[in-house]
């Protein structure tokens, strides 16, 4: 015995496909999801269909540079030696790569099972060619650290902010440039460094993160002492 059909041909009953507005959700989802893959590859294909001889190596180098964080840390590094306050940025900077790679690496790719791209299909010139990395493609772990480094260095020093957050970005853009992301992988990769970078600074003690300068002697003295030294300061200043 067959199942009832509808009108538009489509089975109704046990055996037929689940209705209601649960499945029409679902539907609807999966079909913003598949356009929104449909762009995303657009965009791959465009970018490696623009030939830029002038950049392919510099970004190439960068791409490279950018494993491990390296280019980063020897950022933070470089903070550690300039002064106190660049020294607490570079900790939290540090901290934040810390959250931004266990995240990316730990959950977001074990979560996400997407294929990396096709570079052969897609034409990218062997010039920008780098080694296409074993793990899944989405988020991107480069993206996702640099940015978070670039985001805690800002909040604790504010004229970093725009060289960090541009030289995070060309990271971002060089991993589609070489062909081993999708832009859609490097946005997600952002959003995550925003937030590994924001729970690094909830979690960084309040004197590596606070911008305002001790008073003199505040770190050795007791509270009873700071006030007996602004005290005499202050009568000296009448005097």
């Amino acid at each position: 015995m067959t199942e009832p059909t509808d009108a538009d041909g489509g089975t109704r009953g046990p055996l037929g496909p689940p209705s209601g507005p649960g499945s029409a959700g679902r539907r609807a989802l999966a079909g913003v999801l598949a356009e929104l893959r449909a762009v995303d590859g657009a965009l791959y294909a465009a970018v490696a269909a623009t030939s830029t001889p002038t950049l392919d190596r510099a970004l190439r180098r960068l791409s490279h540079a950018a494993d491990h964080s390296k280019v980063s840390l020897g950022i933070a590094a470089a903070l550690a030696l300039s002064g106190a306050r660049a020294r607490r940025a570079a900790l939290v900077g540090v901290g934040a790569i810390a959250v931004a790679s266990a995240s990316a690496n730990l959950l977001g790719k074990r979560l996400v099972h997407r294929a990396r791209p096709d570079r052969e299909a897609a034409r990218v010139t062997v010039d920008r060619y780098v080694p296409m990395p074993a793990s899944a493609s989405f988020p991107s772990g480069h993206t996702a650290a640099a940015v978070a480094f670039a985001t805690a260095v800002g909040v604790v020093l504010p004229e970093a902010a725009v060289p960090l957050g541009a030289l995070a970005s060309a990271v971002g853009y060089s991993r589609v440039h070489t062909g081993v992301h999708y832009p859609g992988d490097v946005a997600a990769g952002a959003v995550l460094g925003i937030a590994s970078a924001a729970a690094a600074l909830a979690a960084a003690p309040a004197r590596l993160v606070s911008r305002t300068p001790s008073r003199p002697g505040s770190r050795s003295r007791p509270c009873c002492c700071r006030r007996s030294w602004w005290r005499r300061r202050n009568r000296r200043r009448r005097a």
